[in-house]
């Protein structure tokens, strides 16, 4: 298969888009270590092969590194890391104080930076990849998660200069994601009804997979991207249609006019 012999590392890899990533990665044929804080509820697996499990705080520099050196240890080599861990809850930022706003910005940035040093070593010797999950709220505003849209948008930064300063070794892309339907979907967006409300609003018409996530991953660390390095990968279905379209009178009116005088 496409990744056969390579290794990677999923982290945030227990569930959800990160989970969705190591199946995908698994059916390309690559060895996948997923590590998380708690271990899955079942394994990640995909095709009868499985990922295996390391716990870690991805916020402990020192286990961070120790974690690296025994995945390069027991297999031989890294070809590419992941970095999925990250998440928010929704809090509006009069709500909290700035510790708490601070903890979001360390999880999905501060973390991805420290398992990218913790991995460079051995993604040099292979000339490996870093692939980023970052998220459209890095891009617009985010009230009620502003920390992490804020976070996201430093961390596609940080991809393009860690593209810059590592190549030609290290090439470094981002996946900017747009909605996505996991497990967790419905404390977002509510019942089916709502889940279906929700994705007519993308272009393509519903929320996306875990797996189509996956599959950008997969090819961003594939032979297949081997010159695609900085590079930042809209997987959002389309984007969001501006909601100035659709309040706006004017194209309405021209659209009547034209209807009469047909």
């Amino acid at each position: 298969m496409e990744l056969d012999g390579r290794v990677v590392v999923v982290t945030g890899g227990t569930r959800g888009v990160g989970a969705g990533i190591a199946r995908s990665f698994l059916a390309a044929g690559a060895e996948v270590v997923v590590c998380a804080r708690r271990p899955p509820e079942e394994p990640v697996a995909e095709g009868g092969r499985k990922a295996s499990f390391e716990p870690l705080d991805l916020r402990d520099q020192a286990a961070v590194l120790d974690f690296f050196g025994a995945v390069a240890g027991r297999y031989g080599r890294l070809d590419c890391l992941v970095n999925n861990a990250g998440g928010t809850p929704y809090r509006l930022l009069g709500e909290g104080g700035a510790e708490r706003h601070a903890r979001v910005v360390e999880l999905n940035l501060v973390a991805p930076m420290t398992a990218s040093l913790a991995a460079r070593p051995w993604l040099r010797a292979t000339r490996g990849s870093v692939v980023m999950i970052g998220s459209v709220s890095g891009t617009r505003p985010s009230p009620g998660t502003a920390a992490y849209g804020a976070a996201k948008a430093g961390l596609e930064n940080l991809a393009r200069s860690m593209a810059v300063e590592w190549a030609p070794e290290v090439r470094v892309n981002s996946l900017v994601l747009g909605m996505v339907r996991t497990e967790l979907a419905h404390l977002h967006y509510g019942d089916e009804a709502g889940i279906a409300a929700v994705g007519a609003t993308v272009p393509l018409g519903r929320l996306a997979e875990p797996s189509d996530v996956g599959e950008a991953a997969v090819f961003l660390a594939s032979d297949r991207a081997r010159y695609v390095s900085g590079a930042s990968l809209l997987v959002h279905g389309g984007g969001e249609r501006p909601a100035f379209l659709d309040a706006a009178t004017v194209n309405k009116a021209a659209v009547d006019t034209v209807d009469e005088e047909s």
